[in-house]
């Protein structure tokens, strides 16, 4: 087959796999297109909450066509039984002809293992076509399966200045509609939502994707190391619509604990870092045994520095108006202790787009 076709139809099904991004977690978000000839008999991809999987939606669309097809996936089919049986084995039984996937699984229950399952049973496996381009989409999931952390996505609304808001607090808002609903869909793709106790004081905000559909809103996680977080608020009282956590330390006031279990948040606590704060890797590693696997953090300034401070932040997304607020308006950023340019981290310039009357930029860490 000649690579043309095999690019055409991976990059078909790493399309179809990018709408599970948001919703599928634990599992990755798979993209699944069967092939007879020209003609695409079958389209799947992995279904909200990771099931069923790409593979089993594309075979029940093609039914008996799937007979002798080429079948384009965008990771390596599993090979174990978990809730629903293996993909590898489906992909047998419907006796296609060959599998092109762009990458193989590194989930120690797959490894190559599904590969072998293919070959063992005469179909052909050829790994690699779109292969850039599904690490970037399955950024997420192959972080917590090769380092226990998830992918982490900042974003910071910021003036012309570098300012979150004004001195007496005031953030609604710096950037105008285009730009909020493009943060919108950023949650959508993610997740989890993140953001620190002194956003949740002030902003009192809900966290939730809105105006755009979506079938599973992101879980709203706040870090507040001695839970002084308002109870009830608008996380607290949104619960049926999307789950919240909170992230703590260990030396949380009993009582606070008790009140926020009463308001429905899930606590989760972390251990402290040498400054005395939450530690930013042991708050992300909770979030992965739990099986987040994207994470979108919108602030505040303290939270996005300590990020950025111990390079965990993937992905930094700044949305900037065309406004200024002057020196005694609140910085993006808290302290970062950098002393010399040469300590500062660089990232490498992904993207910039207008969104009139704001810009967006997209960072990538190396």
């Amino acid at each position: 087959m000649s690579q043309g076709r095999d690019q055409r139809f991976m990059d078909l099904a790493l399309s179809l796999g990018r709408r599970g991004l948001g919703n599928v977690w634990p599992n990755p978000a798979v993209g699944c297109v069967i092939v007879q000839g020209e003609r695409v008999v079958g389209r799947g991809w992995t279904q909200p909450g990771g099931r069923p999987h790409a593979e089993a939606m594309a075979l029940a669309q093609a039914g008996d066509a799937a007979q002798g097809a080429d079948v384009y996936v965008t990771l390596e089919p599993c090979s174990h039984t978990g809730k629903t049986p293996p993909c590898a084995d489906a992909l047998v039984n419907a006796g296609v002809s060959r599998v092109i996937a762009a990458l193989g699984d590194p989930d120690e229950r797959v490894a190559g293992r599904g590969f072998e399952k293919l070959r063992q049973s005469g179909i052909e496996v050829s790994i690699g076509v779109g292969a850039e381009a599904a690490a970037l989409d399955q950024r997420g999931f192959l972080s917590r399966t090769t380092r226990g952390l998830p992918m982490l996505t900042l974003k910071i609304a910021t003036s012309l200045d570098g300012r979150i808001a004004t001195a007496s607090g005031e953030s609604q808002w710096i950037t105008g509609a285009r730009a909020r609903r493009e943060a919108h869909a950023l949650r959508a793709r993610h997740d989890a939502v993140l953001v620190g106790a002194g956003t949740a004081r002030e902003d009192n905000p809900t966290l939730t994707v809105r105006d755009l559909g979506v079938q599973q809103q992101p879980v709203r996680v706040v870090a507040s190391r001695y839970l002084n977080v308002p109870m009830p608020s608008r996380l607290s009282e949104s619960i049926d619509q999307a789950p919240y956590w909170i992230l703590h330390g260990p030396t949380a006031p009993t009582d606070r604990r008790e009140k926020a279990h009463a308001h429905g948040a899930d606590l989760i606590e972390i251990a402290s870092s040498d400054g005395g704060g939450l530690d930013p890797a042991a708050m992300l590693a909770a979030l992965a045994d739990r099986g987040v696997t994207r994470v979108f953090c919108e602030g505040g300034g303290e939270l996005s520095a300590a990020l950025l401070n111990a390079g965990l932040v993937d992905d930094l997304v700044v949305f900037q108006a065309g406004l200024a607020l002057g020196a005694e308006g609140r910085p993006a950023l808290g302290a970062m202790g950098i002393a010399a340019l040469a300590e500062a981290k660089r990232m490498t310039l992904i993207q910039t787009r207008s969104l009139c009357p704001d810009t967006m930029s997209v960072w990538r860490k190396p």
